[in-house]
């Protein structure tokens, strides 16, 4: 189950009060301003300088090293489900409990896939994938823990693969790009989740100059939009911007804390996007939220969960504890 499916759950709790409440999905409610794009950008098909030049500012904005390739995508979903197709695997490790795509694409692929809880167990297998940030839980694995284990599956022909979609809005120094290793490893960076504008469905691989071009090459001319091309680079220049969010978020989070525990959730982790919180009537509390028209995340394997996004405008954090009361 994903979140953001705001039409089932109109259909499943019809009389649930408008306007409905979507935290289920973990992206920035508050989007980046969104410039004027030119007429170009939607009349001609992008020219693949503009799309280098875009990679170009996107490898400063993640402080990638010199000699890491950088590949612009039509988002990081549409990475997740290439991998698997161009780098094949019998045996895949993912790291605990996390984003279910990664499993459901490499299975697709025909590899034999398995979650373990310690990061040590990752040197038994082919490919090893990593959500860093965790999705849901925060967990962190840090930078040179990472390149270790990446030494150890390159040795062996097999690759280590990160999903930084959530890194963005924690402080300097938590991704691994700034240390990618030559070869053995992909980073997968998300632009739609810290900036709000999923919509526009572009996302970043950091890799190897090998495996790099295996990436473009699959992907093919003009794989993103030239809006895309166009609002990623305004955006990605802007680091005022992201830092005058990170300090935005750090506050939010901390206020959706105090209104969770007040209300008898416990909170377990997450990361200044999102809040996975835990009761032992989640599931009850679930359903009552939908009724409330307040839509948050659950997970069929962790029947105990539920994560929360942040409301966006002063009005929605009021409506949100307006209805949280019902719970």
């Amino acid at each position: 189950m994903h979140g953001g499916n705001l039409a089932a759950a109109r259909l499943a709790y019809p009389d649930a009060p408008e306007p409905w409440l979507d935290l289920s999905t973990g992206i920035n409610p508050v989007a980046y301003p969104v410039p004027s794009v030119s007429a170009a950008s939607w009349a001609r098909l992008p020219e693949e300088n503009a799309v280098r030049g875009l990679e170009r500012i996107a490898a400063s904005a993640y402080g990638a090293r010199a000699g890491v390739e950088m590949v612009a995508a039509p988002g990081t979903q549409a990475l997740i489900e290439l991998l698997p197709r161009l780098f094949p695997a019998k045996r895949v490790g993912i790291l605990g409990f996390t984003y279910a795509e990664h499993a459901v694409c490499w299975r697709k692929a025909g590899a034999v896939v398995a979650t373990v809880e310690d990061g040590a167990a990752l040197e038994a297998f082919d490919v090893a994938v990593i959500v860093n940030p965790n999705n849901p839980d925060g967990r962190m694995i840090a930078p040179d823990a990472l390149q270790a284990l990446a030494q150890v599956l390159h040795a062996k022909g097999g690759r280590l693969i990160v999903d930084e979609a959530f890194v963005d809005v924690l402080p300097e120094g938590a991704s691994l790009s700034a240390s990618l290793p030559d070869e053995g490893v992909i980073v997968l960076r998300s632009f739609g989740k810290t900036y709000g504008l999923a919509g526009l469905r572009l996302g970043f691989a950091l890799a190897g100059a090998s495996d790099a071009a295996r990436i473009r090459s699959a992907l093919g001319p003009w794989a993103v939009s030239g809006p895309a091309i166009e609002i990623g680079g305004y955006a990605l220049s802007d680091r005022a911007w992201l830092a005058a969010t990170r300090v935005r978020l750090a506050a939010d989070i901390a206020r959706l804390d105090v209104m969770l525990t007040l209300r008898g959730f416990q909170v377990l982790g997450g990361n200044p996007l999102f809040r996975l919180v835990a009761r032992s009537d989640a599931g009850l509390a679930f359903q009552r939220l939908g009724q409330a028209g307040v839509l948050v995340r659950a997970f069929r394997d962790r029947p105990e969960w539920l994560r929360f996004g942040l409301p966006g405008s002063e009005a929605e954090w009021l409506l949100l504890e307006e209805r949280l009361a019902k719970v």
